[in-house]
């Protein structure tokens, strides 16, 4: 599979989840550039704004399995990985799979369980495996976790610890709809005459994991390659953060800046793609320093201010 197919199959899908979601086809986008590149995506938005929806269109045009997971105060690590249980016909005892084993899992959210169960999907999301009473078991490929939390209510919740934000590939928000947005959604729900909506496969996981190969040729220039390493060691090196992104952030803008070029039809990552990715790719992974939060200094300006402050290379 090449590029190209990359473009038309990536469009298709798109043009697809659109007819569920509507007018969101910039933050579309940003999922399909996770699911080409591997990764997990954090969405992050007051409720009502279509987080769940997404994720099951998304499984659904894929052509994937799916399981979704309602974090609460009471969930236990084996509600998610799975347990051994006794079955009392045959004596023994049998393993019950849990939802991580699935190619799409939803995290809904996933702030309101206590970190113990967060991090059971830590070694899900970065091993692609889970163990059970010392038995590991590797996952299906391929393995995507969408995990939704509501930024506004806090009562009740569990911020994520930062070795676990930083899993997730990409962090995006929705948005509320214009008018003209809300209007189409609302005669779209008349017309339809119920609230499910369905959405026709547009790939298979064979075809999902040839994508995600076809990203490998996606060429990428050396001075685009510096200018990506350039840009994270400035977030480090800024004057109001506190802890700047890691290596895994300079991965996080190779892998997300060659999904965009391939969704665009391109064999080459440009200095464009990489400014495109950045806010998604880098934002959640910087610590800023007390001061700067209290002033009600975000992560996303420090990191706009980098961007500006970074020479861009010219690529020939």
């Amino acid at each position: 599979m090449n590029v190209a197919a990359v473009r038309d199959i990536g469009g298709d899908l798109l043009d697809a989840v659109e007819t569920v979601i509507v007018g969101k086809r910039a933050v579309l986008e940003r999922v399909l550039w996770a699911v080409l590149g591997d990764g997990h995506v954090l969405i992050e938005d007051v409720p009502g704004l279509a987080k769940t929806l997404i994720a099951k269109s998304f499984a659904a045009g894929l052509g994937l399995s799916f399981r979704r997971v309602q974090f609460t105060p009471d969930l236990l690590p084996a509600d998610i990985t799975g347990t051994y249980v006794f079955d009392r016909k045959t004596g023994d005892f049998v393993l019950r799979r849990g939802p991580v084993f699935t190619n799409v899992l939803l995290a809904d959210e996933i702030n309101r369980a206590p970190p113990k169960t967060q991090s059971a999907l830590l070694e899900a999301m970065q091993e692609r495996q889970a163990t059970l009473e010392g038995e590991t078991f590797r996952l299906d490929p391929p393995f995507f976790v969408i995990a939704t939390q509501n930024p506004i209510e806090h009562e009740g919740t569990y911020p994520l610890p930062e070795a676990q934000v930083d899993r997730f590939l990409l962090k995006i928000d929705v948005g509320y709809p214009t008018r003209e947005q809300e209007i189409e959604v609302l005669e779209r729900r008349r017309k339809r005459r119920s609230d499910d909506a369905t959405i026709e496969p547009v790939t298979s996981p064979k075809e999902v994991s040839a994508l995600q190969a076809a990203i490998e040729d996606v060429h990428v220039d050396s001075a685009v390659e510096g200018y990506m390493v350039d840009i994270v060691a400035g977030t480090r090196a800024h004057s109001q953060v506190e802890v700047g992104a890691s290596p895994r952030g300079s991965l996080a803008l190779l892998k997300t800046a060659r999904a965009r070029a391939a969704v665009a039809g391109r064999d080459f990552v440009t200095p464009d793609d990489v400014k495109a990715v950045a806010m998604p790719a880098l934002a959640h992974r910087l610590i800023l320093k007390p001061d700067p939060w209290i002033r009600g200094v975000r992560t996303s300006a420090v990191l706009a201010d980098v961007l500006g402050q970074v020479p861009v290379p010219k690529v020939p």
